[in-house]
């Protein structure tokens, strides 16, 4: 039995988040992608736009540039209208320079734990974009760059909560 269109997709996603991640491999990442993919995480404008650029960006800012200890958790998949949805976590110890998600921030030897969302688009069998979403103020807090003193910023208890709905709420929030 040939897989469905939606599953054809995470397929190819998986393919791609396997090169990127595991493999380390430009080329490999790069034979997912349409002729003009584009790549924008959100919270703080890297990426890039056209085949070229997004090859340089993924080889200078993003493939080989996380830490060795990452692990990228699925919470959720949601497959359908040429789109892959995946909600993540991703847990690392910020011992290396990451350019692409902490753009200027030396490693700081902190534990990271935070939820990232992929919006993926596709067109025919490729990826055409990612749009990749963080809390960037919890992931500043994290790596001990932000003081969320006073602020309405929280760190891992995202994580918790997230995984398990019964964690306690922020007790300053309106219930």
């Amino acid at each position: 039995m040939s897989p469905t269109h939606d599953e054809a997709l995470a397929a190819l996603f998986d393919a791609h988040v396997a090169a990127e991640f595991v493999a380390h491999d430009l080329d490999a990442t790069m034979a997912t992608m349409t002729a003009v993919p584009y790549v924008n995480h959100v919270p703080v404008l890297s990426g890039a736009y056209g085949r070229d650029a997004v090859r340089a960006f993924y080889g200078r800012d993003f493939i080989g540039r996380w830490p060795a200890d990452l692990t990228i958790e699925r919470v959720s998949r949601t497959v359908g209208q040429g789109r892959i949805v995946d909600e993540m976590v991703l847990r690392f110890t910020h011992d290396v320079a990451m350019p692409a998600i902490l753009p200027g921030i030396a490693p700081t030897g902190k534990r990271v734990e935070i939820p990232f969302v992929a919006i993926v688009g596709t067109e025919g069998d490729k990826i055409a974009y990612e749009h990749i979403y963080w809390d960037n103020a919890s992931l500043l807090a994290q790596v001990g760059v932000l003081d969320p003193a006073g602020l309405p910023v929280s760190g891992a208890e995202q994580v918790a909560r997230l995984l398990d709905p019964s964690f306690p709420a922020n007790p300053f929030a309106p219930q």
